[in-house]
């Protein structure tokens, strides 16, 4: 019998653990694919992110057609898919949702201060400093409970992957990979 196969948006501001948690998610599910959204940003769209430069709702139009694309390849082989990207206004999300329409998200939320003390610590991103920060979060329309499950990026990644899958349709083998 053949698992069932899920595409998941793990969204999030900068900081977040969206990458990490994305990447153990995919691993726990046995997904195909893990997708870092932001390796599909356009050269214009990274250099301006890395002077700091936030982006704008135009910026970003192509980079969501791009994923909703991907999800929507994965869904019609019927590929498990993770995929991380800030999605951070509602309508981004709906974007993606055109790709599938029974896209899962998991939110990952935090304090401003704990992000930050995130983003100062990591190196070789092009993502700097406060005030993109401060321009996420001001853009962030965090989803309704009933459109993402919520997780607080202070739990251990193990438990918040663990506490995701549980919601998910799937076998008791899946949640007991992770230990």
């Amino acid at each position: 019998m053949k698992s069932p196969s899920y595409r998941i948006l793990v969204m999030g501001v900068s900081g977040s653990g969206k990458s990490h948690i994305g990447r153990q998610l995919a691993v726990t599910l046995g997904a195909t694919t893990f997708i870092d959204g932001d390796d599909h940003h356009s050269p214009a769209n990274v250099a301006k992110m890395a002077n700091g430069e936030p982006l704008n709702d135009e910026d970003r139009s192509e980079w969501l057609d791009t994923l909703a694309s991907l999800l929507a390849e994965y869904r019609a082989r019927d590929a498990s898919l993770v995929i991380a990207c800030s999605g951070l206004k509602k309508r981004y999300r709906e974007r993606l949702r055109e790709g599938d329409p029974a896209l899962r998200i998991l939110y990952l939320h935090g304090s401003r201060e704990l992000l930050l003390q995130r983003l100062e610590t990591r190196s070789g991103h092009f993502f700097k400093g406060d005030t993109m920060l401060a321009s996420q979060l001001a853009d962030l329309e965090p989803p309704h409970p009933d459109e993402a499950f919520h997780a607080a990026i202070t739990l251990p990644p193990k438990q918040l992957v663990r506490q995701f899958v549980t919601t998910l349709p799937v076998t008791s083998s899946l949640i007991s990979k992770e230990g």
